[in-house]
């Protein structure tokens, strides 16, 4: 729990400014879509991209638990016997394994964030905490973290599929500048289809941040025929004016398959191969949607 796979630097779509993004580690949804397959598991990986494998054995030879042995020329990971002693990583002469999940203590992790802080004030940026998900980590480490940043002047946005009890979200607001909040579809049946849960819990903390005062930027991934309708895009737009929600920004982005490569090294299967973006045109047709139902700043991509 808590594991962190990456922290972004100089990252310009995860928000206002110049941005250091945290991705944490375990996700409740499946998206078919997802471009961060290494971060939907909550527990430590091993990544490795078996294509690239010459059958050397060093990894094997070096394992400190015996979780490598050779199958067909390949290694092949015991997760049960795996200590993560990340020798494979170091030996292999390729750098072909790589340990997915890293911990910080919230000290640690801020230490290390602060390092960036003249970029964040040139840009008016700061610090994403992101995913995986971050609101289902534990309570009290997130406040921590972002208690700590507020402290030391540091702009928190925080990138949610809202899929989380809504005390975790109560616990942080008074520290959290913006919400970058996913609504990925808006009928339930759908939702499940290609998300793998019901969306009631996602829009019902929605309206809570949104009453509670928190500053908010929809996010809607557009894949065609999926969130890119005319039928989702209306009842998106209905569903904000119906609850009072005023983002600050909505953001339509388009789907992108540039994570596809990646589910082979942590042992997935990539789901989205048929999947589509909307042209130009289309998403032009969607951005101008929005504005007309009075969200003018309503943009493509974010």
């Amino acid at each position: 729990m808590n594991h962190i796979t990456n922290i972004q630097k100089f990252s310009i779509h995860d928000g206002d400014g110049i941005r250091t993004t945290v991705f944490f580690k375990g996700c409740p949804l499946k998206c078919v879509w997802c471009h961060n397959p290494e971060t939907q598991r909550y527990e430590r990986e091993v990544q490795f991209d078996a294509a690239g494998c010459q059958s050397c054995g060093s990894c094997v030879n070096i394992c400190t638990g015996h979780a490598l042995h050779l199958e067909n020329g390949v290694p092949e990971r015991d997760k049960d016997m795996c200590v993560y002693c990340e020798k494979c990583t170091v030996y292999c002469p390729k750098g072909l394994r790589e340990i997915v999940g890293k911990d910080y203590t919230a000290a640690e992790l801020v230490k290390e964030l602060k390092k960036d802080l003249m970029f964040y004030e040139d840009s008016g940026g700061g610090v994403t905490l992101s995913g995986g998900e971050v609101m289902t980590m534990d309570k009290d480490y997130i406040t921590d973290i972002v208690r700590r940043l507020h402290k030391e002047g540091i702009d928190v946005t925080i990138d949610t599929c809202g899929f989380a009890p809504y005390e975790n979200f109560e616990a942080i607001l008074p520290y959290v500048h913006t919400f970058l909040y996913d609504v990925k579809a808006i009928d339930p049946r759908l939702h499940e289809e290609y998300v793998g849960v019901d969306n009631a819990l996602i829009l019902d903390n929605l309206v809570k941040l949104a009453r509670n005062g928190a500053r908010i930027y929809i996010r809607i991934p557009m894949i065609r025929g999926v969130s890119a309708t005319e039928e989702n895009i209306r009842a998106t737009i209905e569903f904000l004016h119906e609850n009072g929600i005023a983002p600050a920004q909505v953001n339509l982005l388009p789907y992108h398959n540039t994570g596809s490569h990646k589910y082979a090294k942590v042992g997935m299967i990539y789901q989205g191969e048929e999947l589509e973006a909307p042209d130009d045109e289309e998403m032009n047709a969607y951005v101008q949607m929005f504005k007309d139902a009075g969200f003018t700043n309503t943009r493509i991509g974010g």
